[in-house]
């Protein structure tokens, strides 16, 4: 996949992806299977759970909607087989969360494969937008942008004015976190949670707890993907004594779409519980 770019639409008869293809309006019957769990929530989100055909074994909200709805796999090991037997017009990807050639194998007999990119908070609202357009879901999708920036900017103007820094675990074995650029790292940011490292090779790099011994104020141990639990926090905490080590629930940081909304007042009450600890 290539590098992302703005969801818009030229007309309004299509509306181009993270890679710049254009997709037409869906204006007949839509058979979506979605392989990214947050985006598979927000399809149900914008009412479109009716032609949900697909979706992967994490895709887990609405979990009631879901249950009937066919797993194809996992968001690194989809079955091409499972997606083509369900004969989708659309599949959705993203480019972080699934592999390249998933996306390429699946563009030889999927018509429409919608590749995305959130890499920070306000690329929810041309998602919201990219995903209204192509299924007809435009009032739906205001709906949400309204909603969403009227609480952006309320969480921003309140955000705390001290910036502290942040390591952000999402692997145990080896350690891994979160560079600068990604959608978590730049959540983060807007409630001044700085995340180290400051620069990175990878967009999730491996990391050395003793390294970070006296530079970061927070460790937060994501929920996600790694299952961190409260047994892991003296394991880390051991390793960085001066700093405060605390479980965070990684679908208020790194889910976009329908959840981005509720995770911001999450996110808002996280930060100051974690300031006066």
């Amino acid at each position: 996949m290539n590098s992302p770019a703005t969801a818009t639409s030229i007309s309004a008869l299509t509306w181009g992806d993270a890679v710049g293809t254009r997709h037409p309006v869906c204006d007949a019957e839509c058979r979506i299977v979605s392989l990214v769990p947050s985006l598979t929530e927000l399809l149900c989100e914008l009412g479109l759970s009716a032609q949900l055909v697909g979706r992967t074994r994490y895709c887990i909200h609405p979990r009631a909607t879901l249950k009937t709805i066919a797993a194809v796999g996992g968001t690194k090991d989809v079955s091409l087989e499972k997606v083509r037997a369900l004969k989708p017009t659309h599949v959705v990807v993203n480019i972080d969360e699934n592999l390249r050639e998933t996306a390429t194998a699946l563009a030889e007999f999927v018509p429409q494969v919608i590749v995305t990119h959130p890499s920070q908070p306000e690329d929810n609202l041309a998602l919201y937008e990219l995903f209204g357009g192509i299924f007809n879901r435009g009032e739906a999708a205001k709906s949400l942008s309204t909603r969403y920036l009227a609480k952006l900017q309320e969480v921003r103007a309140r955000s705390p004015r001290v910036r502290r820094r942040v390591l952000y675990l999402i692997w145990r074995a080896p350690w891994m976190s979160v560079a600068r650029e990604t959608y978590i790292a730049q959540t983060l940011a807007e409630f001044n949670l700085l995340t180290e490292p400051a620069q990175a090779a990878s967009r999730y790099p491996e990391v050395r707890l003793e390294d970070y011994r006296g530079q970061v104020d927070y460790v937060l141990l994501s929920s996600e993907p790694y299952p961190f639990r409260a047994r892991h926090l003296a394991e880390v905490q051991a390793a960085l004594p001066g700093a405060h080590v605390q479980l965070i629930d990684g679908e208020m940081t790194s889910w976009y779409g329908a959840r981005a909304l509720p995770a911001l007042d999450y996110l808002d009450d996280f930060t100051r519980a974690l300031q006066l600890a």
